[in-house]
Formats: structure tokens, C-alpha cells, sequence
């Protein structure tokens, strides 16, 4: 399952989420907050500043967003390249007016974090790095060349190198910190939010097949008398047409083609009218509709009921989410076994349990408690790709296989076969093993009343 298959985007396509309106409007509250600090630090504090150098770094600032306001639409959405352009003036805007106004001795020298998150949690790694590399240049260069904050009366204002040496500690250590921070929260919501589209869009698709197939066996119900009816008359105009061996021959052609046309409608209607009617299925026959399309890749896959008579097996739906949820973790097993996996169902009074098992090399002893967590995929070595070339994962399998699997009822837990001082089969190496486990009473449906009505046909609709 890859990432193109799901319609996941990576980090340069989430860059294009924001809207140039939006960094407009966020620049406009920066020029305003900008120029009320200039006033106020002029006529209410009485300092000497560079009004004319100050006024032209914000004028720079007013002039692009009016640019940007005229030139481009309001609904345009910034590439990545553009974002980080934005950001980098912001940058350079802002460290301009520090240099401008005391340098580390200005308290608004803190405000330079504000584009370093924005670009840690909007843009890729790489620009990422770049801003945090400028800002903290621009704000070790400030630590020693600046303008200097001076009254009217020529005191100059400026802390004891100490505090500048703080100061400047502190905001490389929060640019490392809250970039870090930053981009990791946003990165686990990214990660949460693809992994949950891409277990919707698998269990819409069971949905829709599921009602395709419903289609599929109405119109094989529905076309099942006039296509009886067209077989019959055929047969007796073979009859009829016995002296006509020319019509006779059409008329056997009919009724071939009229029994091709029920075999066809048959078999594409069986998946249809096991989905519309079988609303529940044995344990043990749900397992192998789930492990079917993995049965011929190379891989044995066994099913047993160890200890208990497979005759008193319990009948549980036939959910979509069951279904595709085993069908992962089936999946999962089979690319990382060697050559065999075991399928294993047991039932008690209170629950039912499936536990999947194969003879590979096990989860990562570091990674088993992240086990379920979405998009784990981490890089494959040489040896790796040498084994299973055909295995391109992305690490949702298990994320979608426990959502679905959870959303029915069950719990689950990963262990590798070692751990739990799993007996050796047939000598093989023990190692993944992941086992569901439901209440009965939310996988099994209640037995109906002895005597009870079984309720009205399905009625299907043209």
C-alpha cells in the first residue's frame, strides 16, 4: 500500500495548504504591532531612535503585502519555495528593525521565534534548517553590532553583557527547542490525520464493494426469469425446428447463450448475495475470506482451532472492519514470515480470539509498545530489500488493521513468540504474534428464539 495509493501527501504538499491571504493578514498585525512599538518607544519613553531608517525597513514590509494584495488572487495558495520566501523576509524584516533599535537589548528581540515556528510546522526539513540557521546568525551578529538605544538626554540604554550573553542563549536554545517541538507535534497530527483518511478510504472501499455486490446478485435475482423463460422457448423451437436445420441451429444458439448468461450472473452474483444476505459466517470462514488473496504468495498459511471441535465454532458478523482488519494483519504476516504462518481461532463463554502467528524474524523489541502507531515506517536496509523486494509498506497496515479491528470491539496485543516462550512448530523460528481478542457479545449476535420469525425476504428495489 503506498503512499500514492492512498492520496497521503508528503510535507511540500502540505505547504501549499496555506493561503497567500493568510500571510498577509498575519503581516499586517506585525507592521501594525511594529509601529505602535516605534511611537510608543519614542513619545512615551522619550529614546532616539532611527525614525527615518525604521520607517523605511516597515515601509518595505507595507509595499510587499500591497504588492502581493494587487498582483496575486485572494484565494492563491503559496508552493513551498514561496512560503519559505515569505517567511525569510519576515526574518530578515524583523532582525532589520532589532539592529535598528538596541539589538539583544531590545525586549522584541524574543519575537524572532514567531517565522521559526511557522516554518517548522508549515515547510519541509530543509527550509526548516535554513531559517533556523539565519535567524540564529542574525541574532549572534546583533549581539555585537547594533544600533544603540539612546534618550534624548544622550543616556544610552543597554544591559550588562551577562544579560546579553543570556539573552542570546536563550533564543538560539528556543529556536532549537521550539523548532524541534514544533515540527514533531505537527508531524504526529499530520500523521494521525493521514493514517485515519487512509482507514476510511479502506473502509469506504469494503463498503462499496460490499454494496456493489449487493447490485451485482439483484440484477442476477432479477434476471433470472425472463433469461428461464428465453431458455425454454428456445428448447422448443429446437423442437419445432426440426425440418429447418438452418433455424434450429440459431435457436440452439439462443439457448447457449441464454445459459451463459446465467452462469455469468451466478458467479459475479455470489460475492453480491453473500454480502446482501450472510450478515454472519463461522469464525473459522471469515478468517479464510480475509487471508484469501494472501493464499498464493508464496507463503503457507494454516488455519486451526487447537483443543476445540471446529463444529462448535460461534457464527459472528461478517463486518467490513473485521474482515479487512484481519486481512492486514494477515498481510503483515505473510510479507515477514519465512515461509509459513499459523491462523489460530478460540472461543470461550466470554470471548473470541484470533491470533496470528508466522516463523519470521519478530517485531523489533524496541518497537513493540509503538506497535499500531501510525506511519512507522522507517528506512529498509540492503539485506532487507534483498529479502522482500516486493514490500514497499508505509507502516499503516497495523494503524488501519487496529483502528478497524477496535472499532468492532477487540483488543489487541503484539508480542514476538520468544517472549512469550511460545512453543516451536515443526521446528521453525518463532516470531510475530498478534492476537484479537473480542467480548462475545460484540462479535457474536444472539441466537434467535426457538420458534422465533426469521422475518420478511429482502425486497429489492429497480
Amino acid at each position: 500500500m503506498s503512499q500514492t495509493d492512498l492520496g497521503l501527501l508528503d510535507e511540500g504538499q502540505r505547504s501549499n495548504f496555506i493561503r497567500l491571504r493568510t500571510m498577509i493578514l498575519l503581516r499586517w498585525v506585525a507592521i501594525g504591532g511594529q509601529l505602535i512599538a516605534i511611537t510608543v518607544a519614542q513619545q512615551l519613553y522619550d529614546l532616539r531612535l532611527e525614525l527615518g531608517l525604521c520607517y523605511l525597513v516597515v515601509g518595505v514590509s507595507v509595499i510587499g503585502n500591497l504588492v502581493a494584495m494587487f498582483v496575486f488572487p485572494e484565494n492563491k495558495r503559496l508552493s513551498e519555495t514561496e512560503n519559505f520566501l515569505m517567511v525569510m523576509f519576515d526574518i530578515l524584516q524583523l532582525c532589520a528593525l532589532l539592529f535598528l533599535t538596541g539589538g539583544l537589548n531590545n525586549p522584541f528581540s524574543i519575537l524572532v521565534l514567531g517565522p521559526v515556528t511557522t516554518s517548522a510546522a508549515v515547510l519541509s526539513l530543509r527550509p526548516t534548517i535554513v531559517l533556523n540557521a539565519t535567524a540564529f546568525a542574525l541574532i549572534s551578529l546583533m549581539a555585537f553590532v547594533h544600533f544603540p538605544l539612546r534618550t534624548y538626554d544622550g543616556t544610552t540604554l543597554e544591559l550588562p553583557q551577562v544579560f546579553i550573553f543570556g539573552q542570546w542563549v536563550a533564543i538560539t536554545i528556543a529556536l532549537v527547542f521550539i523548532s524541534v517541538y514544533a515540527r514533531r507535534i505537527t508531524r504526529e497530527m499530520n500523521a494521525m490525520s493521514d493514517a485515519l483518511t487512509a482507514t476510511q478510504m479502506a473502509l469506504s472501499r469494503a463498503q462499496k464493494l460490499n454494496d456493489l455486490g449487493g447490485v451485482v446478485a439483484a440484477a442476477a435475482h432479477e434476471l433470472g426469469t425472463p433469461l428461464a423463460t428465453i431458455k425454454l422457448t428456445s428448447a422448443e423451437l429446437i423442437d419445432d425446428l426440426e425440418d429447418h436445420p438452418d433455424l434450429q441451429e440459431d435457436a440452439r444458439l439462443i439457448r447457449d447463450q441464454a445459459d451463459r448468461c446465467r452462469d455469468i450472473l451466478r458467479s459475479m452474483g455470489r460475492a453480491g448475495k453473500d454480502d446482501l444476505h450472510l450478515r454472519q459466517a463461522p469464525l473459522t470462514e471469515v478468517i479464510r475470506e480475509a487471508a484469501e488473496p494472501h493464499e498464493n504468495r508464496g507463503k503457507e498459511i494454516s488455519l486451526d482451532t487447537p483443543g476445540l471441535d471446529p463444529f462448535e465454532q460461534p457464527q459472528i458478523l461478517r463486518r467490513p472492519e473485521v474482515i479487512h482488519g484481519l486481512r492486514n494483519l494477515v498481510q503483515n504476516a505473510v510479507d515477514f514470515a519465512r515461509c509459513q504462518v499459523w491462523v489460530e481461532a478460540l472461543w470461550d463463554e466470554a470471548t473470541v480470539t484470533v491470533r496470528i502467528l508466522d516463523d519470521g524474524d519478530g517485531y523489533p523489541p524496541h518497537l513493540i509498545g509503538r506497535l499500531g502507531d501510525p506511519l512507522m515506517r522507517r528506512r529498509r536496509s540492503e539485506a532487507d530489500r534483498l529479502t522482500r523486494p516486493e514490500y514497499e509498506g508505509m507502516g499503516l497496515g497495523l494503524f488501519i488493521a487496529k483502528t478497524l479491528l477496535e472499532r468492532s470491539g477487540a483488543e489487541l496485543s503484539f508480542a514476538n513468540g520468544a517472549d512469550l516462550n511460545e512453543p516451536t512448530r515443526q521446528g521453525a523460528p518463532r516470531g510475530a504474534i498478534v492476537e484479537v481478542v473480542w467480548p462475545r457479545q460484540s462479535i457474536v449476535p444472539p441466537r434467535p428464539e426457538p420458534g422465533a420469525p426469521l422475518g420478511e425476504n429482502q425486497r429489492f428495489e429497480a
